[in-house]
């Protein structure tokens, strides 16, 4: 008898018991789970193919004799990485404002000052792109533990007012719900772990990032401006 009443306990028992509160709860904490390891499956995808073709360009563009070269190579193949891009953005201002845009406001200061804004807008725009996702793992992160939480108490009251309403309060009666109900947090702290660890690594990934993108417009401005490669 008492190995039935222990086999019927359980997640599946809390679930077919649990009242709507605690379904949202279970549901809102699905959702989480769902969104952050969509992001850290695609966004680590995403980093990892960028940083092949990214390493692909960089070995293409220092070996090119000139920037007229590199000119020809950004034609011949689409810019499918933040540094093939940036580059493009550098030469394209730098042929416009040798065309004739010396007189447009945005040339104000000189090829120099005009360069550096342009990669400058870049570097930002860079940067917000590999951000993206970075809030829902935060939310997650941040906020599951909580929403268990929430869910823990809550399975835990219902679970006293029905021992109250039965008048049974033995250690069997308690134990059984009670433990189910602390399944929320079990189930909050999975969820929270993995964006957590998540946000931290592609934070770090984007900062070695933006560092390197921001070396090599220092190197394109030198190269644009100079004529000769910055010393690396």
């Amino acid at each position: 008898m008492e190995q039935t009443a222990a086999t019927g306990l359980g997640f599946a028992h809390f679930l077919t018991h649990t009242d709507g509160v605690g379904k949202l709860v279970l549901l809102i904490l699905l959702t989480l789970s769902v969104a952050s390891w969509y992001l850290i499956v695609t966004r680590a995808l995403a980093f990892m193919q960028a940083r092949r073709r990214a390493a692909a360009f960089l070995e293409n563009f220092w070996n090119a004799k000139s920037l007229a070269d590199v000119e020809v190579l950004l034609k011949t193949q689409a810019p499918d990485n933040a540094f093939a891009e940036l580059a493009r953005q550098g030469l394209q201002a730098k042929q416009e404002l040798e065309a004739g845009g010396a007189q447009k406001l945005t040339a104000a200061g000189g090829l120099n000052d005009y360069l550096t804004r342009v990669l400058r807008n870049g570097l930002d725009l860079e940067s917000a792109r590999s951000e993206f996702g970075l809030t829902i793992l935060a939310t997650a992160g941040s906020a599951s533990p909580y929403v268990g939480l929430f869910g823990t108490v809550w399975g835990i009251y219902h679970a006293l007012v029905q021992i109250g309403m039965s008048g049974q309060g033995t250690l069997d009666k308690v134990a059984g719900p009670v433990g189910e109900a602390l399944i929320m947090t079990a189930l909050g702290l999975a969820v929270a772990i993995p964006a957590v660890l998540a946000y931290n690594a592609f934070n770090r990934r984007n900062r070695m990032w933006l560092a390197r993108l921001d070396a090599f417009a220092h190197d394109l401005l030198t190269l644009a401006t100079l004529g000769a490669h910055a010393p690396r």
